[in-house]
């Protein structure tokens, strides 16, 4: 079935909606010998080249989605490579056999917690657009005075530079004297978003820590620097949540691989040795 060339790149791991977009208006792109329009509408057995390489659609939009769980420690950067020579977050994630990890979304440099990775473009692209006003939750560490009418004004918005922004929660959560703990909740990602809110009154942001994206919370068991795959459960949900579906094989083989995880490969021994035990 034939789409849009932005939707099935970016489905097949490529890059961004917006980057295709701009790969095709420099004239990166080639489809069957001729240049696309940005609606042009193809298949996985059309001839695509980009700079000159001519793209694998067909494995790459078969291969199994996988979304990974990062736990992005303070000091590291959300970009593949980083010009003065920083950590970056993909620096510690697993090598893919084909396509490469889409970052959802990204955090700031002192920023801890919560990043998740797919390879399925289209996936990304839905938890990221903000007509799907996906829940990103942090924990917030505030030195100051946290006032009943700091916390209305909050949650009613507070003008910033580029435009209205609010929490659509605050809950406080711990903490004694000047530094407090809160869990906020908000529908979008925009640059230094939490710590540019509450320092609208003068209130400084010690600590950050995304701890929930969507339907995907932080394991408390997983260490800063390591990531997690998904299980079935998880991608069910995190696919629903963006009006999407897993396909019946996927469904199937994920959910051996799961149980594979869980039980070990000593589950058959287990099941034998129970079998032995029943009849005597």
């Amino acid at each position: 079935m034939a789409e849009r060339i932005q939707k099935i790149l970016a489905r097949a791991g490529y890059g961004s909606r917006r980057e295709i977009e701009r790969w095709i208006a420099q004239g990166d792109i080639l489809v069957n010998g001729k240049q696309p329009e940005p609606g042009t509408k193809i298949t996985e057995n059309d001839q695509v080249i980009l700079r000159g390489q001519r793209l694998r659609l067909e494995s790459r939009l078969r291969a199994t989605p996988k979304v990974l769980m990062y736990h992005k420690q303070s000091g590291e950067v959300s970009t593949t490579k980083d010009p003065e020579g920083r950590p970056t977050v993909f620096d510690n994630l697993p090598k893919l056999p084909s396509g490469r990890w889409i970052q959802v979304g990204r955090l700031d440099f002192n920023t801890d917690g919560l990043l998740l990775f797919t390879n399925d473009g289209e996936l990304a692209n839905r938890l990221m657009h903000p007509s799907w006003e996906i829940e990103r939750e942090y924990a917030v560490r505030i030195l100051g005075e946290v006032t009943d009418d700091i916390i209305k004004q909050l949650q009613t918005g507070v003008e910033l530079e580029d435009g209205m922004a609010r929490f659509n929660s605050i809950k406080f959560a711990g903490g004694e004297g000047a530094n407090q703990w809160y869990h906020v909740v908000l529908k979008e990602g925009r640059t230094r978003e939490v710590r540019r809110m509450w320092e609208m009154f003068d209130l400084k942001v010690s600590r950050l820590i995304r701890v929930r994206y969507g339907t995907v919370n932080l394991p408390r068991y997983l260490p800063r620097g390591r990531h997690e795959e998904l299980d079935f459960k998880a991608m069910r949900s995190l696919y629903e949540s963006v009006g999407l579906r897993l396909n019946n094989d996927y469904d199937s083989a994920k959910r051996k691989a799961d149980k594979k995880v869980k039980y070990g490969n000593n589950r058959g021994k287990s099941k034998k040795l129970y079998k032995k035990k029943k009849r005597k």
